[in-house]
């Protein structure tokens, strides 16, 4: 017998935070009976009905993916987009990205059919490091790199990256390419940092999430986490904290 919100969660419906609302708000139903109490318990034996929805347990599936440029992080889109969903076509599991990367960036993506665990990925609190590298317009100086150190204001909220660099100049081609870590999880967050110095991102890649990397994926590659890297990555959330 687990909490009621928390066999929510893992069966992929959505986070513990938000099955907790549909508890209080009286969208779960267990064996036929309205559920608003948070401490009830049960099991996926039950008949547990969520917002109309008869809750299913899936096996727990988690991917890093090298998602490529020209790609939505979206489940559908109606533009006739491609998705990341268009490469898991041998998975019948209903996963969805852990957040969001643009459709022109680059690079490595979580996808999982666990809500808990992506909530403890994607919540700004818990600031698990995700490293990027930027191409970007105009030459970077020293100045700029030490003004994104000291703090960028962002829909009112100061950001700190935890690490930039300036990795190299193209005064040719009137370009730079910078490293930068970041951890809050803002929408847009790396191309806005460095147009707030006033630079444009031409080309982005997140590198790493966490202690994860690329490794030897190519572009639409992707691989199933271990245990234990699903496991050091809920640590690492918790350690964060």
């Amino acid at each position: 017998m687990e909490r009621l919100q928390k066999l929510i969660a893992e069966s992929g419906y959505c986070s513990r935070r938000k099955a907790e609302e549909l508890i209080k708000n009286g969208k779960v139903m267990v064996n036929g009976s309205i559920i608003r109490e948070l401490g009830t318990k049960a099991s996926f034996g039950d008949e547990i009905i969520v917002e109309g929805n008869m809750l299913e347990h899936e096996e727990k599936e988690y991917y890093l993916f090298y998602k490529p440029r020209g790609v939505v992080c979206t489940t559908k889109d109606d533009k006739g987009r491609k998705t990341v969903l268009d490469f898991f076509d041998e998975t019948n599991k209903r996963i969805y990205p852990v957040g969001r990367l643009d459709y022109d960036t680059t690079g490595l993506l979580l996808l999982t059919n666990d809500g808990e665990f992506a909530n403890l990925m994607m919540h700004p609190s818990y600031k698990i490091d995700k490293f990027y590298v930027a191409k970007v317009k105009g030459i970077v100086t020293g100045y700029e790199v030490k003004k994104l150190k000291s703090g960028i204001l962002l829909d009112n909220v100061k950001i700190f990256p935890s690490r930039v660099k300036l990795k190299r100049i193209d005064k040719k081609n009137n370009t730079s390419i910078v490293e930068i870590t970041i951890h809050d999880g803002k929408n847009h967050e790396v191309k806005r940092l460095m147009e707030s110095v006033g630079h444009e991102v031409i080309k982005l890649k997140r590198e790493t999430f966490g202690f994860l990397t690329l490794g030897t994926l190519k572009p639409g590659e992707k691989r199933r986490l271990s245990p234990k890297e699903v496991k050091q990555l809920y640590n690492l959330s918790i350690n964060k904290n």
